[in-house]
């Protein structure tokens, strides 16, 4: 038996790491550009990506559970061909270890932009100590304590934005109203694509993953750490959910409603007449806390995917995960310092997942499938009608990103 108490296992885990790694400062403004653009009227496509990935990275989760097998593992044995398989790697390391290198600038200069803005400190000074303290942190080795630094910076986000759309007080039946009647205003397609896609991330599938097994050990009953699972999964992602909410609708009342005119960075301002001088700080807490969590999250799902899809060993003390996750945080640090953004890298990055999303969830809907994998854990009737859903949308949502990459939007 485990010598956790299921009060203890039961608590945020993994799932809030999924939380940690899709909300940062790519959410925080495409949440504030959606709200501030359309009001209200995107919930729905928030609504439906908060019930995606609960979908995908359910799925995830269990397999790994059952198989003790990374989802990069069992990716390459999904189809019989081996020629998909040595593809499958492919798109693996291009599009989560290039691609958390490119995105990884941003997260580091969200984070140190929010430190710079409450103090006389620059903002490449903050991204090289951010970087640092997240690569101590990933060095570390420990995931108990990366867990829990984690599960205490979601918190704080989580309580900022939360205050700042209980201050700015949307009325509930607008907010119903675009939770629960689609529209697709004029101009919003690549909006709801980006609030879709800043959430339904492939590389958290890989994350929780590996996660669970830290999380719950082989002793631990699987009946117990599947159950666990799921109401951190649930619990975790719905609150991601809730606070990308809480974002769009500060954003829709703040600049939506009021009618000024909207600048993601202006943001604090707006809310001045609520907070009074505690607006900047407030807000920059918020931002600080998305743009560290995302910092260290994507150099830790990297090192978890590429190390998989290589089968190397990829454990968070064992030496190819260090050497992958600490090359993506190193290469994000310096152009964070450098205060330049890789262009080049992030539509490649961009191109590359829009290719490995749709590829995965079919996959992931494959394994999900294979009784000789996983007994009696397959997928029933409701979980596959749901799961061809998602990857429905998955494969469009990946069409759309491959097409704006090239230039066709």
């Amino acid at each position: 038996m485990s010598s956790q108490s299921p009060r203890r296992r039961a608590a945020f885990g993994p799932g809030i790491l999924v939380t940690a790694a899709f909300i940062g400062p790519g959410t925080i403004a495409t949440a504030s550009s959606a709200g501030a653009s359309y009001g209200f009227a995107l919930l729905w496509a928030l609504l439906f990506s908060v019930a995606a990935t609960i979908i995908l990275q359910e799925m995830a989760a269990r397999q790994a559970l059952v198989t003790r097998t990374g989802l990069a593992e069992n990716l390459r044995s999904a189809f019989q061909s081996r020629l998909v398989g040595r593809v499958a790697i492919i798109l693996v390391v291009a599009a989560i270890g290039c691609g958390n290198a490119a995105y990884e600038a941003g997260n580091l200069s969200g984070a140190a932009l929010a430190l710079a803005s409450v103090s006389s400190v620059p903002g490449s000074t903050w991204s090289l100590v951010i970087g640092a303290v997240a690569g101590g942190l990933l060095l570390s080795g420990h995931y108990r304590i990366l867990e829990r630094v984690l599960i205490a910076l979601v918190l704080l986000m989580s309580v900022v934005f939360l205050l700042c759309a209980w201050l700015v007080a949307p009325p509930l039946a607008d907010v119903a109203a675009g939770l629960f009647h689609p529209s697709l205003p004029s101009g919003s397609l690549l909006t709801v694509v980006a609030l879709i896609g800043t959430t339904v991330v492939p590389y958290n599938l890989f994350l929780q993953a590996n996660a669970v097994r830290e999380k719950w050990s082989a002793d631990v009953p699987l009946e117990s750490a599947l159950r666990e699972s799921r109401w951190d999964t649930g619990l975790s992602i719905g609150l991601g959910g809730l606070v990308t909410l809480a974002i769009l609708s500060t954003a829709a009342m703040t600049f939506y409603v009021s009618g000024a005119a909207f600048d993601a960075f202006a943001m604090s301002d707006q809310l001045r007449p609520l907070l009074g001088d505690a607006s900047g700080p407030v807000f920059a807490a918020g931002l600080f806390a998305g743009g560290l969590t995302s910092a260290i999250t994507a150099p830790l799902a990297a090192g978890y995917a590429v190390c998989g899809a290589l089968g190397c060993r990829g454990g968070m003390r064992d030496l190819p995960f260090r050497a992958v996750s600490l090359t993506v945080l190193v290469t994000g640090t310096l152009f964070s310092a450098i205060g330049t953004r890789p262009l080049v890298a992030i539509v490649f990055a961009q191109a590359a997942n829009g290719l490995l999303l749709p590829f995965v969830a079919v996959a992931l809907l494959i394994l999900m499938n294979r009784r000789d994998l996983l007994g009696e854990h397959v997928n029933g009737r409701v979980g596959n009608l749901l799961g061809i859903v998602v990857v429905t949308v998955a494969v469009l949502l990946g069409a759309v990103k491959l097409a704006d990459s090239a230039g066709l939007f």
